[in-house]
């Protein structure tokens, strides 16, 4: 503590805090625009700001004034802020800062700070030069520069704490102005549309286009993001029922910043084709995904709610008393909260009566997962994202986090601006490339054989802990053996790595005092994702890289509460956290808790579903806000399953292409109008607060479930989701101390968490791992090609993703205005000479070819792919990559093979790809 006084009193600054972070903790109030007092802010290559001067200060003896936001106080040190000159001085500052400001800039905060003043307008001229135009080149973004006053924030949002390097200065004196790249339109430019320039700015210079002008009665409410699993908070400003702003909070897992789907993409909720009554299917009308969602009325019927839940309970009541329930199944969410998924998962094993109940998991991870439970006794990541601050190395692999995690990312690129090193390896190239020491671009489904030989390097040369190997590890002697025939000369003709490279980044990884390492599908969607997995958790297990900061194995989660789901048992062989649905005891606690006796077998997965659909074994299927109809492998056969079952009720906000082949639609509740707890991929329960009311007759999604298993003879009179909550915690002992009180006052606590005066556990394994004898088991892994290989007839590789501006299967970003029109057209992804070769312009018409099916779409050119990979997004339902996907299943996880499937590219001369096909 530094003791020095501030206007005639005493005070103490704690270590680091400047002038103005005192004062203002003092409720000492200092004008400040060009200083953001938020991690990220200053804390890299743009210093704190300071060029501003409205927060200058008078220090006794020092002949100028300072700007307090950046003067850190020394022992002894009097500060005045009251002093007439300050108080002139700053007041002079607003006022030549006042002279630019237009008066339609009306959240200007240079406007707040004169009128705080007690200025009414500058008695100054505006600078003689032309502002340059106001620019609207960006679907999401205004750019009014007559309002800049050349702070500098915009900037170090997009270099400092984003890490995009877009946004610069060009000019000199007067002319000193903000850049887009080499000063091109907003619109035009590299920006991935993150919108931190626009939270950082101080004056409407840039704003979100949703907000030009200013709404009346507007009031916030503070949530999370609905989209990917990094589970970022954000306070939203709702007016007339309508989402008119999206800002960042300062929560653990994105500290204020958001991507350009948290910011622009929460429209979705009010597009014209939301579901606002229920639907049910004409008699004669056939089962097809070849409709117009916003037209239904040739295939449904409008319906009350209490002749649809009936239609809809029904079915399923009659199924199961004719066939058992084990010709039932039920998908639930990874969209909706940890009290639906919890709910639905119970409603299918105690009105359905089986465990055939499953979720996207199965889909993304379910491959890390079982790895994961096998070898170190949780399934769950073992330390945040916010852990690579502390990392000397980074290790992603099968991942592209700027697309898929975009503010994980962030953390990742600043760790790499303070000094860790970052090693990416995947087949595709990436925007992580340029920020990595190591860019490892291997050939596709060759990840077990890198894997093994980075292992080989480091128990070959006794890199390994070996400390952490004799305490706590089973299994060494074994992958040692294992591993001695995989040197990197041996798999460089397989891998396409070289040797030395290999061997480099291996002694990195092993000598680091931490090291975290991240992956994704990339690594998990194929038919060896499990050994996949297996090769990873061991090369982080042999060099102690898990239980201390800076180091940990984290699966990046897709989905916004896909944790949550899989924690609160919405998985076919376990019941909430994670217990064995053939555990004999186990069942017995849940068979009490429950009051109903519980199928002793494990369910069908979401795949296997599909076939057993497909065979007559399943009958009725219940989906709640899951596309299987697009996100599922071998689309044709997928969908030929649901529309041969006998009965399918499904519920969600949009007709979706699942929906498309129900008996009965139930409209349901988007994320912004529920309330309920979501867990990120940190681990981190959050509080998720309704700001809307659904529109129409649609209904809460618990309310829903909660009724369809009252008709199905359950005794449910649950009073809302806090009641759910609790009966929760009574089952899951990781979030035992997690109260639903807690979560209202602080927001967000990561499990486990024992009990309400714990924090909760953000790193695991610290002490011992959850198996017995407390020790981690390694695995080994043998070297298998991918279920199907390129050929003369499909000579080249398929592989499926995500584009920034989509999320999943597009059913809620291809609904928001700015998302869509940033992206909206079909495409893959191609080398640029095999493009070339095909004789396409960039844009025109391919069409790509597997075994499954085929489709036409773009074809763009992407230096960061490979020759012989195309890449395509997976969220075009005009364009469904799935219709190509291999359906070749993981024999542990059963997850299938999106990321490798031989397929042939073709230049398509038939009339011109058709833009999106959802209507604005």
């Amino acid at each position: 503590m530094t003791a020095f006084t501030l206007n005639g009193q005493s005070v103490e600054a704690r270590p680091g805090e400047t002038i103005w972070q005192v004062a203002d903790r003092l409720g000492v109030t200092l004008p400040h625009l060009c200083y953001r007092d938020e991690p990220g802010y200053g804390q890299a290559k743009g210093g704190r700001g300071g060029n501003c001067r409205a927060c200058l200060v008078e220090i006794e003896g020092e002949r100028t004034l300072a700007a307090s936001c950046i003067r850190t106080p020394t022992a002894g040190m009097v500060v005045t802020t009251e002093s007439a000159r300050a108080e002139k001085s700053r007041a002079l500052v607003l006022e030549l800062l006042g002279a630019d400001q237009p008066e339609t800039a009306e959240r200007s905060r240079v406007h707040h700070w004169m009128a705080d003043a007690g200025i009414d307008r500058s008695r100054f001229p505006a600078r003689r030069h032309a502002a340059p135009a106001p620019d609207a080149s960006h679907p999401a973004m205004r750019v009014n520069l007559s309002a800049c006053i050349s702070c500098g924030l915009c900037a170090r949002a997009c270099r400092d704490v984003q890490v995009n390097d877009v946004i610069g200065f060009a000019g000199r004196g007067m002319e000193t102005t903000i850049v887009f790249d080499t000063a091109r339109p907003m619109g035009d430019s590299s920006c991935v549309g993150c919108g931190e320039c626009v939270q950082a700015c101080p004056t409407d210079a840039l704003l979100p286009a949703s907000r030009v002008a200013e709404p009346a009665a507007a009031q916030t409410v503070d949530t999370a993001c609905p989209y990917c699993g990094v589970g970022c908070q954000v306070r939203l400003t709702v007016a007339d029922n309508r989402i008119v702003e999206v800002e960042g909070r300062n929560g653990p897992a994105n500290e204020n910043r958001l991507c350009v789907k948290g910011r622009f993409g929460m429209d979705y909720v009010h597009h014209p084709q939301r579901l606002t009554v229920p639907l049910i299917r004409k008699d004669g009308a056939p089962k097809t995904c070849d409709m117009d969602p916003a037209n239904p009325w040739t295939h449904f019927r409008e319906a009350t709610w209490e002749e649809a839940l009936e239609r809809a309970a029904g079915g399923f009541r009659r199924i199961r008393d004719n066939h058992g329930g084990g010709a039932l199944a039920g998908f639930g969410s990874a969209k909706g909260s940890n009290e639906e998924a919890y709910l639905f998962q119970k409603l299918v094993r105690t009105a359905f009566r089986t465990n055939n109940v499953d979720h996207c998991t199965r889909l993304c991870h379910a491959s890390s997962v079982a790895a994961l439970m096998e070898m170190v006794g949780s399934g769950a990541t073992t330390a945040p994202v916010r852990e690579c601050a502390n990392a000397e190395v980074i290790v992603v692999i099968g991942a592209n986090p700027t697309v898929n995690h975009p503010v994980g990312a962030t953390h990742i690129k600043n760790a790499v601006q303070n000094g860790a090193r970052l090693v990416v390896m995947d087949p595709r190239g990436q925007a992580l490339s340029r920020h990595a020491t190591w860019m490892l671009q291997f050939n596709p489904g060759t990840d077990v054989a890198l894997l093994n030989s980075l292992l080989h390097v480091v128990i070959a040369e006794g890199l390994y802990d070996r400390t952490f190997v004799a305490e706590r590890l089973e299994g060494f002697e074994v992958l040692k053996q294992h591993v001695s025939a995989f040197s990197p000369e041996v798999m460089a003709p397989i891998t396409g790595i070289a040797p030395d490279v290999v061997r480099e980044v291996a002694r990195a990884f092993a000598t680091a005092r931490g090291a975290m390492v991240f992956w994704g599908m990339g690594l998990s969607q194929h038919a060896h994702g499990t050994d996949n997995a297996r090769c990873l958790i061991d090369l982080t297990l042999i060099c102690g890289h898990v239980g201390k900061p800076g180091s940990g194995l984290h699966p990046l989660r897709g989905q916004n509460n896909v944790q949550g789901a899989s924690d609160a048992g919405l998985i076919p062989m376990v019941y909430p956290d994670y217990r064995s649905v053939e555990d004999a005891a186990v069942r017995g606690f849940y068979e009490d808790l429950w009051d109903t006796p519980l199928d002793p077998h494990k369910g069908l997965t979401v795949v296997e579903i599909m076939h057993a659909a497909s065979d007559g074994r399943i009958k009725g299927l219940y989906v709640m806000g899951e596309n299987p109809a697009m996100s599922d492998p071998d689309l044709v056969h997928t969908r030929a399953s649901l529309a041969a079952l006998d009965h399918m009720v499904v519920q969600d906000i949009f007709l979706t292409e699942t929906a498309m082949l129900a008996d009965v639609v139930l409209p349901a509740s988007a994320f912004p109008e529920k309330t309920g707890t979501f867990t990120n991929t940190d681990r981190l329960v959050q509080m998720g607060r309704a700001a809307l009311t659904p529109p129409g007759e649609a209904r809460q999604d618990l309310a829903i479930i909660q009724e369809m298993g009252r008709r199905l003879g359950l005794t449910w009179d649950y009073a809302g989701p806090a009641e759910v909550f609790e009966e929760m915690r009574a089952c899951m002992p990781s979030i035992a101390g997690i109260s639903w009180a807690r979560l209202e006052r602080e927001g967000a606590v990561t499990y486990p968490c024992a009990a309400e005066d714990e924090p909760g556990k953000a790193i695991l394994f610290d002490d011992v791992f959850p198996l017995p004898g407390g020790k981690a088991r390694l695995k080994t892994a043998d070297v298998l090609p991918p279920a199907e290989l390129p050929d003369a007839d499909y000579p080249l590789v398929l592989t499926t993703g995500r584009v920034l501006e989509h999320w999943h299967t597009g059913a809620m970003t291809r609904r928001a205005t700015a998302l869509e029109a940033l992206e909206g057209e079909p495409h893959c992804l191609l080398a640029p000479a095999a493009l070339a070769r095909l004789g396409i312009a960039e844009g025109g018409p391919v069409r790509l070819t597997t075994r499954r099916g085929s489709i036409r779409l773009a074809g763009r050119p992407d230096p960061q792919v490979p020759e012989g990979i195309v890449f395509v997004p997976f969220c075009y339902t005009e364009a469904a990559a799935n219709l190509l996907t291999n359906p070749a299943l993981d024999p542990t996880a059963k997850i299938p093979e999106f990321k490798f499937a031989a397929v042939r590219v073709e230049a398509d001369q038939a009339a011109e790809v058709s833009p999106a096909a959802l209507p604005s």
